[in-house]
């Protein structure tokens, strides 16, 4: 039966809300496929509003991957502004998708994106308004999937309730695989119902159903252990990782959204996974091993991505862009390509030590010449030890001393607070940086209109790192420091007006601590804030730390748990962590050495450069890191 719009009912109010254009759908490159001629329907979302989740990379995607199959169609949906809610829940209209305007509990999977675990009481507003009972154990075999994947699934616990199943690392191959087996499955008749289907997605091993697995805890509120609870269901799960990107040249045709959104560019992700070893950095650690693609394949994905969208902008994405072993190639190749049209190319945050301004001219040679941004991380060189970030403050002056000399005006510069093993004056050190950066460039240039940008964000352990045993710093120790930072600054009549200072409070990080490094009992928690209101938590006007620390105490009450539990309490080596049953490839003693490692403020090199030392991810996998060069080069495009 085919399944109708709900846009007739929808469009006569979208008058009556903000920005109704996001919920029109019919951006070019959109697909709205036959509901009767597909047998496999997905509905995804980025569980944040239009603007964030259209350019998100890894919903559109597989958007288009699994479009591009026979027989199975894929939709969008995103997070609806609270006045859309109201609106919805007044006039009886479920959760939709943004393509067809279907019913999102029509779809027979329902995939959802988490960068970031703040997006959890999202998901609750969204399964709420589409029909479908909160928590999994009340689904039927009416009910989609509810399947949760992105870098906050690699801890799927806290929202374990919610969720009938999680998937972690790269989604190409995997989302194709769940497909199959709902194929196979609904082809049979659906046998054994939802359990069948469930058990038969755990069985392959790629696939985490927390409903298959129990929890026991000590008297102490520690975990005592995760084990499964059926025969055939596997003790640990893996992370799936696509071995050749080349082979999955995605998005070939991006979206182009109606609505602005916070990233205006085609984007191309010229590589995934990252060895530089920042001990703070989850997405270094469970994207590992570095894959890169070939300057071949990332001048036809610039190439084709710009004629299908019409874009004027391609950012080369990757979490350490200017490590690509042929990015000068690629640099240089894209640039005389593109040189006199309208399209410019830009590089996200740059490390320090792999900047050069060969590079930075390449990519201003447009004329477009924005700021430059780099990410030192911690103030001062012993914190910078600590946390592996292997980048001196000479090194930092040399680098801005020379984008001075050679044109620009504005540097950004972002750091953490709150890091492990922080002291006040590793803080302070961030001024005295800040500082010798605007000297340096009014000596350069001898101009007086030289600026510097101070990004801070507070510091939040995560999982699969080796700071996932480590004590979080609490947010009144951050928001002190940060006080005295700004004071600093501001007292500072030679440099303080050059110096803009940006950070967020230390509240925010409290709670999404616990959120990451949480484990099931949290999930009363994200409930409970949810039914008082709680959405779009990652927005600070909507934000409410006195909302997340109430529901806290009332959910905990009673137990041997608390929000301190969970976020300020350091951990010892042999605890049973929330996450331990998930692999993400790296080996735990290879994580906990690295964890002394940073008390002792060692530093260990990149091992793509260096032999070897152990992570344990090629051997777990069976894989190596692929590098080039590859020693081809871009050529011209040819006049048709």
């Amino acid at each position: 039966m085919p399944v109708e719009s709900l846009f007739p009912r929808l469009e006569p109010l979208l008058p009556s809300v903000q920005k109704p254009i996001q919920y029109v759908g019919g951006e070019l490159n959109s697909q709205i496929k036959d509901w009767d001629g597909t047998d496999v329907r997905w509905a995804l979302m980025y569980p944040d509003a239009y603007e964030v989740g259209l350019p998100n990379q890894g919903v559109q995607i597989l958007y288009e991957i699994l479009n591009e199959r026979d027989g199975v169609l894929a939709e969008r949906t995103y997070s609806v502004w609270p006045d859309m809610e109201a609106v919805m829940r007044e006039h009886g209209i479920p959760q939709f998708t943004v393509d067809a305007h279907r019913p999102v509990a029509a779809f027979d999977v329902f995939g959802v994106s988490f960068s970031t675990e703040l997006g959890y009481t999202n998901l609750l507003t969204a399964l709420d308004l589409a029909g479908i009972p909160l928590e999994a154990a009340d689904r039927t075999d009416e009910h989609p999937i509810v399947v949760a994947g992105g870098h906050a699934a690699f801890n799927p616990e806290p929202i374990a309730d919610f969720v009938d199943a999680a998937v972690l690392g790269d989604g190409e191959e995997i989302a194709l695989a769940i497909t199959e087996v709902v194929r196979e499955w609904k082809d049979e008749g659906s046998p054994g119902g939802r359990d069948e289907l469930l058990l038969r997605l755990a069985a392959s091993g790629g696939v985490y159903v927390p409903r298959f697995y129990d929890v026991t805890y000590l008297p102490d509120g520690r975990i005592q252990r995760v084990a499964p609870n059926r025969p055939g269901v596997p003790w640990r799960i893996e992370k799936h990782t696509v071995m050749d990107l080349d082979q999955w040249p995605y998005p070939k045709k991006p979206l182009v959204p109606l609505a602005e959104t916070v990233h205006e560019r085609f984007s191309v992700e010229i590589f995934r996974g990252c060895t530089r070893g920042c001990r703070f950095c989850q997405a270094g650690m469970i994207t590992r091993p570095v894959r890169e693609r070939s300057i071949t394949t990332i001048g036809d994905m610039v190439e084709q991505g710009l004629k299908e969208s019409g874009f004027q902008e391609v950012g080369l994405l990757s979490l350490s862009s200017a490590d690509h072993s042929e990015i000068g190639d690629v640099a240089k190749g894209l640039a005389d390509r593109y040189e006199g049209t309208n399209t410019s190319l830009s590089l996200p945050s740059t490390r320090v030590d792999a900047f050069n301004i060969t590079l930075a001219n390449e990519f201003s040679r447009g004329g477009r010449r924005s700021g430059l941004t780099f990410a030192p991380e911690g103030g001062s060189e012993r914190m910078r030890k600590v946390i592996n970030k292997m980048v001196t403050e000479d090194d930092l002056i040399r680098t801005v001393t020379t984008a001075y000399e050679n044109g620009w005006r504005q540097v950004k510069l972002y750091f953490m607070c709150g890091l492990p093993t922080e002291e006040d004056e590793d803080v302070l050190a961030i001024a005295g940086m800040a500082k010798r950066v605007i000297q340096a460039g009014r000596e350069a240039t001898g101009r007086k209109d030289i600026r510097c940008t101070v990004s801070i964000g507070g510091f939040v352990p995560k999982p699969h790192t080796p700071f996932q045993w480590a004590a979080q710093c609490d947010h009144e120790t951050v928001d002190r420091r940060l006080k005295a930072l700004k004071d600093e600054l501001r007292g500072d009549k030679e440099y303080g007006r050059a110096i803009g200072l940006r950070y967020h409070d230390g509240q925010p990080s409290i709670v999404e601590g616990m959120l990451s490094r949480g484990d099931r009992r949290v999930g009363k928690v994200i409930r409970a804030v949810w039914e008082d209101g709680g959405r779009f938590d990652g927005w600070s006007e909507h934000f409410s730390y006195e909302r997340w620390t109430a529901c806290a105490e009332k959910a905990f009450a009673g137990g041997p748990v608390d929000l301190d539990w969970y976020t300020v309490r350091e951990r010892d080596e042999v605890e049973v962590l929330p996450w331990d049953h998930l692999d993400a490839g790296l080996d735990r003693e290879w994580l906990w050495q690295d964890w002394q490692d940073a008390v002792d403020e060692t530093e260990v090199e990149d091992c793509r450069w260096t032999p070897c030392y152990d992570c344990g991810v090629c051997p777990t996998m069976g894989t190596e890191i692929q590098i080039g060069p590859t020693g081809r080069k871009l050529l011209p495009l040819s006049v048709v």
